[in-house]
C-alpha cells in the first residue's frame, strides 16, 4: 500500500481553493479550474464580441494571465470570488483586444442579443440581487443596465466600458447618470 497524501482531488474543491493551487504550479488544478469556467467564460465573451478570433485570443490571454498571476488572487485576500476575478481579467483583455484591433480597423461589432430571452447572465444578475433593487435594475433601460453592469459589476472604467460596448466616453457617462438616477426614483 502506497503512501497517500490526504488533499482532495482538483474536482472536489471549489474555485478560490483551485486558483491558490494554481499559484504554486498545480497543473492539474489550472486543468479543472479551466474545464469549469472556460464554457461560460467564452459565452459571456461572445455576448460582448462576435468576432470568434477575438474571443479565442481573449481567452489565451485570460488563462496565460491566471496560470501567471494567480498568486496575486491568492496572497492577497482578495474580495470577492475566483470566478470573478476571472471575469475581470476576461474583461480587460477583451478591452485590450479591442484597442488593437481599433488601431489597424473598425471595432468588431458587439453581439446582438434577442429580445425573446433573457441572458443567463441578466438571470444570474436578477438572482443575486433580489428585492428593490433587483426590481428596479430590471425595469432599466437595456442600454443602461449594459452600462451599470460594465461599470459597476465588472469593474470596468469609464474608457473600457465605452471600448467594450463601442460607444464615446460621454454616452458612457451619461448612461451611468441617467442609470444613477433612475435606481434612486425606483428606490425611493
Amino acid at each position: 500500500m502506497g503512501v497517500r497524501s490526504v488533499k482532495a482531488a482538483p474536482h472536489e474543491l471549489d474555485e478560490e481553493r483551485l486558483v491558490r493551487l494554481v499559484a504554486r504550479g498545480d497543473r492539474a488544478a489550472f486543468e479543472e479550474l479551466y474545464r469549469r469556467t472556460s464554457p461560460w467564460l467564452a459565452v459571456r465573451l461572445r455576448r460582448r464580441c462576435v468576432d470568434e478570433q477575438i474571443v479565442a485570443e481573449v481567452m489565451q490571454e485570460t488563462y496565460l494571465a491566471v496560470w501567471r498571476a494567480a498568486g496575486a488572487f491568492a496572497g492577497a485576500g482578495v474580495g470577492g470570488t475566483a470566478t470573478g476575478w476571472l471575469w475581470t481579467i476576461a474583461a480587460r483583455r477583451l478591452v485590450d483586444a479591442f484597442r488593437r484591433r481599433a488601431h489597424h480597423a473598425e471595432p468588431p461589432p458587439a453581439a446582438a442579443v434577442p429580445d425573446a430571452a433573457p441572458a443567463a447572465e441578466e438571470e444570474a444578475l436578477a438572482a443575486t440581487v433580489g428585492g428593490d433593487v433587483g426590481d428596479a435594475l430590471r425595469c432599466l433601460a437595456p442600454e443602461l443596465r449594459q452600462v451599470l453592469q460594465a461599470m459597476v459589476l465588472d469593474g470596468l472604467s469609464v474608457r473600457e466600458t465605452a471600448v467594450l460596448l463601442g460607444l464615446p466616453e460621454g454616452t458612457v457617462k451619461t448612461r451611468a447618470r441617467r442609470a444613477r438616477i433612475a435606481m434612486r426614483r425606483a428606490l425611493t
